[in-house]
Order: C-alpha cells, then sequence, then structure tokens
C-alpha cells in the first residue's frame, strides 16, 4: 500500500469497527492531516517522525494504529508513550481509554512523579496493555524491575521538543535503550531541531517524514479571559462570575458526563435554572433542553464537548470553561458558541494551577493572548444584588396596583409603631428568602490572588534519596512563606532534586522565605528553575543500559538502531 499521500484516512483501519465507532464518538467526522497521513503509515509497520502543532489530532493519529495492532488476550505491555508532563501523560491515557471503549478491556496506565508509587506497582503487576508516562518515572520503573518492555511492539515520543526544553532527552535515549531493537517508533514535535533530528537518525528506522502546516484560528468577537483557581473554588467562582455580571445566557463546558451531572445539580441547589447535557441524553432529551434554552426558561447549561455538538443559540452570550479543555481545537469549538451572527460574547477560562501548561498551549495554538481577569469580589456581587433588587422594586412601583398593600403598611405603622421605612425594610428581606444581599466572603477564593502571567517553576535541591515527599515541600512554602496549600501545583520529585510550581505571584515572597530553610534535618537551597541549567538526575554511569545478547562489539551508534 503506498502510505505517502495518506489518501485512505480512517479506511485504513480496515475492518476494525471497534475503533471507527470510537472515532466517531469523539466527533471525528473525517480525519485532520495528520491523520490522514499517518494512520496508513503506522498500520503499514513504517516508523514516522511528524511535524504537528498540538491541536491537530495526532494523539488519535498513533492512538488509532497503536490499538488496532494490540493483542488483548495478552496482558503485557505492548506500547510506551513518552511525554514530557504529567498533565500530559494523564490526556493521552484518558484519550487512548476512549479510543479503546468498543475494544473490551484495555488496560491503559499513566505513569507519572507525584502519584503513588505503590498505586503504580499494583496496577503494572495486575498487567497493563499500554503504559504512557513522563521519562523520570518511566526510568523508576525500569531500575526497579516493575516495567518490563520485552513484549513492546511500538514506542511513541510525544511532544518531543517539549521534553528537550525540559532536559530529558538524556532519559529518552536511555529507555529507548532497554526497548526491544525490533519495534516500531513515532516520534512527534511542534518544531524538529538538530537535537531532536539526531534523535530519529539514531532510533528511528527509515521513518515517513510528515509536516503539517499549522493554521492559525481565531473566533472574531469574542472576549476571552481566564481565571486562575484551584479545584475546589471553581464553584464559588463561577456564582461569583454569574452574578456581577450579567448575561443572557451561559454554557457551561466540563470535561465529563458525571461532572456535567453534579455541577447541573450543585448550580440548580443555589437557584439558577440549570440543566445538564451530556452524553448519556437522548437526542430528545438534548433537543427539549435546547428550546428551553432559545425559550429563556433555561439561564444555564452545563455540557461535554460531544453535547453540545451542533449546539447554536442566538441568545448564547457568554460561555465558561470549568474545566480546561485537553485540545485546542476543542477551545475554539466552544467558545466559538457565543458570539454569532455579529452579537458580541465572552469566554471565561477557568485554569488550576496545574493547567497553565494546557492554557498556553491554546494560546499559541490560536497565537492570541487570553488575558487575565479579576474575579468578582464579594462586595461587587452584593453591589450587582442591590441593583437587580433595586430594578424590581422599581418595575413593581412603576406597575402600581398596590393600594391593598397600602393598607396593609399603614395598619401595620399604626398598631405598632412602626416607621414606614421599616415596615418596607422587613417587606424587602421577607421578598429576598433565603438569598440575602450581602455575601459571606469565602476566604479560600479571596485569598489566591491571579497570578497575570501564569506559574513559576522552583528548583530544590533534596530529593527522594534525603527523604523529601510531597507533603515536606507544601508544609515548607505554606508554613515558612504563608502561601495557601491549593495554590501549590505540581511536585516532581527526582532522587536528589525536586521541582514544585507555585503561582508566579508567590515568587518574591516564597524565595525570600525560604532562604537558609531545612527539609528533613538538612538545608536546602531554592531557587527559579532554568529552563535548561536544572535538570532531573541522570541515571549514573553504572545504570547506563548494558549491551544486549549477541550485540557485543557493535558501536553505539549501531547499537541503537534496528
Amino acid at each position: 500500500m503506498d502510505v505517502s499521500d495518506g489518501s485512505d484516512g480512517f479506511t485504513a483501519l480496515g475492518r476494525a469497527d471497534p475503533l471507527l465507532a470510537s472515532r466517531r464518538d469523539v466527533g471525528y467526522e473525517s480525519p485532520t492531516p495528520i491523520q490522514a497521513k499517518t494512520i496508513p503509515a503506522l498500520l503499514a509497520g513504517r516508523d514516522v517522525m511528524g511535524q504537528a502543532q498540538t491541536g491537530t489530532g495526532k494523539t488519535a493519529a498513533f492512538a488509532l494504529p497503536l490499538l488496532a495492532r494490540l493483542h488483548i488476550d495478552r496482558r503485557q505491555v505492548q506500547a510506551l508513550v513518552l511525554t514530557p508532563t504529567r498533565e500530559l501523560s494523564i490526556q493521552v491515557a484518558e484519550a487512548i481509554h476512549t479510543y479503546a471503549k468498543h475494544l473490551g478491556a484495555v488496560r491503559v496506565l499513566p505513569v507519572y512523579g507525584g502519584q503513588s508509587m505503590q498505586l503504580q506497582l499494583h496496577r503494572l503487576a495486575a498487567g497493563v496493555h499500554v503504559v504512557v508516562g513522563t521519562p523520570g518515572r518511566v526510568m523508576d520503573h525500569l531500575r526497579r524491575g516493575t516495567l518490563d518492555l520485552a513484549g513492546v511492539t511500538m514506542v511513541v515520543l510525544d511532544e518531543a521538543d517539549e521534553m528537550l526544553r525540559m532536559g530529558f532527552l538524556e532519559d529518552v535515549e536511555w529507555i529507548l535503550g532497554h526497548a526491544p531493537a525490533e519495534r516500531q517508533t513515532a516520534l512527534f514535535s511542534a518544531t524538529i531541531p538538530r537535537e531532536i533530528r539526531r534523535i530519529a537518525e539514531r532510533h528511528l528506522r527509515d521513518p515517513l517524514t510528515i509536516e503539517i502546516e499549522h493554521a492559525t484560528r481565531t473566533v472574531a468577537g469574542v472576549e476571552q479571559r481566564y481565571v486562575n483557581v484551584s479545584e475546589r473554588q471553581k464553584l464559588e467562582a463561577l456564582t461569583r462570575i454569574l452574578e456581577a455580571e450579567p448575561s443572557d445566557a451561559t454554557l457551561v463546558f466540563v470535561r465529563t458526563k458525571t461532572g456535567a451531572a453534579e455541577l447541573g445539580e450543585r448550580l440548580e441547589a443555589r437557584g439558577y435554572a440549570a440543566e445538564a447535557m451530556h452524553g448519556d441524553m437522548s437526542q430528545a432529551q438534548r433537543e427539549a433542553v435546547i428550546r428551553r434554552l432559545r425559550a429563556g426558561q433555561v439561564e444555564l447549561v452545563v455540557a461535554t464537548d460531544v453535547a453540545a455538538r451542533g449546539l447554536d443559540v442566538e441568545r448564547l452570550s457568554r460561555v465558561v470553561n470549568y474545566d480546561v479543555p485537553y485540545d485546542p481545537e476543542s477551545y475554539l469549538h466552544r467558545i466559538g458558541r457565543t458570539g454569532r451572527a455579529g452579537r458580541g460574547g465572552s469566554a471565561v477560562l477557568f485554569v488550576t494551577p496545574r493547567e497553565q501548561r494546557l492554557m498556553r498551549e491554546i494560546e499559541r495554538f490560536t497565537r492570541q493572548r487570553i488575558t487575565p481577569m479579576k474575579l468578582p469580589t464579594a462586595a461587587d456581587v452584593a453591589a450587582r444584588r442591590t441593583e437587580l433588587f433595586k430594578d424590581r422594586l422599581r418595575k413593581t412601583l412603576a406597575e402600581g396596583d398596590l393600594e391593598l398593600y397600602l393598607s396593609l403598611v399603614e395598619e401595620l405603622a399604626e398598631e405598632g409603631g412602626f416607621e414606614m421605612a421599616e415596615i418596607a425594610a422587613a417587606a424587602a428581606r421577607l421578598a429576598r428568602g433565603d438569598k440575602p444581599l450581602d455575601v459571606a466572603i469565602e476566604a479560600a477564593l479571596d485569598e489566591v490572588p491571579a497570578a497575570s502571567d501564569g506559574t513559576v517553576r522552583l528548583f530544590v535541591n533534596a530529593g527522594r534519596a534525603d527523604g523529601i515527599r510531597p507533603a515536606d515541600i507544601v508544609g515548607a512554602i505554606a508554613n515558612e512563606a504563608g502561601v495557601p496549600g491549593q495554590a501549590i501545583g505540581g511536585i516532581d520529585i527526582y532522587d536528589r532534586v525536586t521541582f514544585v510550581e507555585i503561582p508566579l505571584a508567590y515568587r518574591d515572597r516564597v524565595l525570600a522565605s525560604m532562604a537558609g530553610v531545612t527539609m528533613r534535618g538538612r538545608p536546602v537551597d531554592v531557587r527559579v528553575a532554568s529552563a535548561t541549567g536544572d535538570r532531573a538526575e541522570r541515571p549514573r554511569r553504572k545504570d547506563r543500559a548494558a549491551p544486549r545478547p549477541g550485540r557485543a562489539g557493535k558501536s553505539p551508534r549501531a547499537r541503537t538502531r534496528r
């Protein structure tokens, strides 16, 4: 089969009906350019070096062929995907699991630092088909002997240029030295610098090179903003925005159908006319929600990406990304639901400390900055409630027909000696019911400042060998610098060094407070991590892969080629 032109696209999957059903489930009507060129090549056994930006559909480009070649009845690791970060490991693992849902019991395991090693050991011992992991944690398992790559037939290097930027290429080569020589390898990278090309020359066999032009897409007329929150602050942040900023109707996007149902219920409990729309609902149920939305009977719809496909309602003036989409294309589809027909619209993105990278990917993909927003304060919400209530009172006064009520007020004044203003205030309080005009301030929300430029990564010169645990890092930063624990982001602990993410707004305070601090009885140095200088500890020379049987006497270059 000639795979160079990619004309076959999804049809190259042949009779793999479960995979075709899965790609329809996630909304791929036709292959993206990277999928059209990559899928046939990988299915034909070719190695591939693909140059493509995030958001082009490259995960499906390698995941579908990977799944098509799995032997599900053989519970051993058959495919390894290396990613630069824990967030991407989780994202890719979830995507592969989604594509595999019609295949049967396909076991996909993400492995990354910061997650319980015991949990990963238990899952590996039980048997998995696909491992998706960061280089550091994959190396940990290889050293321990808890990850066996003998059955691996396919290795994928995802976002290789990001791994280069983070200083992981040496780790990647060490891992590739432990993989079977007779394997298929796919490398994907947004750019192909000299170092990446050298990796391809050493570890890929006659690869098909695929370059996909990055087309910038934007949504005109939509104001795009973001706010930094922790996971547990999201609901309070959403309700503040809903109350302080008027909108005809709002569409709230979440990642999962369970999340949609739960958030819809919680918003209803807070008095909003909210409904959920997700994949478990029939088409008739979804259409009923849309009808009520168009009629103004619903002010809030909480939806998943799949459920909102095709949703076009003019009165939608705001989109809230309650969960950051993993795919920048999905972000564009989401915010494109507002600002239709020349009308203005707004889009708000909730970003947790660990999701800063996903937001940066969206900005790179759209080549647009998403501007930081100041979350409405409790005073802003109270002022808005007061203004709306005064508007209701003015409308009622203008409508007249108040004679009966005036008589009632006069009787109360005569019988009890109350002032007219006091009686009016009591009536207003009664009318408000259980929704007072003032707002109880939630300190957890107000004490975490929005970091307009995201997060900063700190380097600590102590790690596992010194007994350092995540609790030590969080405790030291929280106690010494007064940083709320929920503001501290990802923590990566290696043998002798540790990296931790914090909001940029706290950087100077943390650096000043942590000068001379001790952890586990020893002084440590805390500084801003360099993009290239502070790297995770490399394997010592004795940990390098030993030559495999039958390969003695060959040059290092020959040993790594197949």
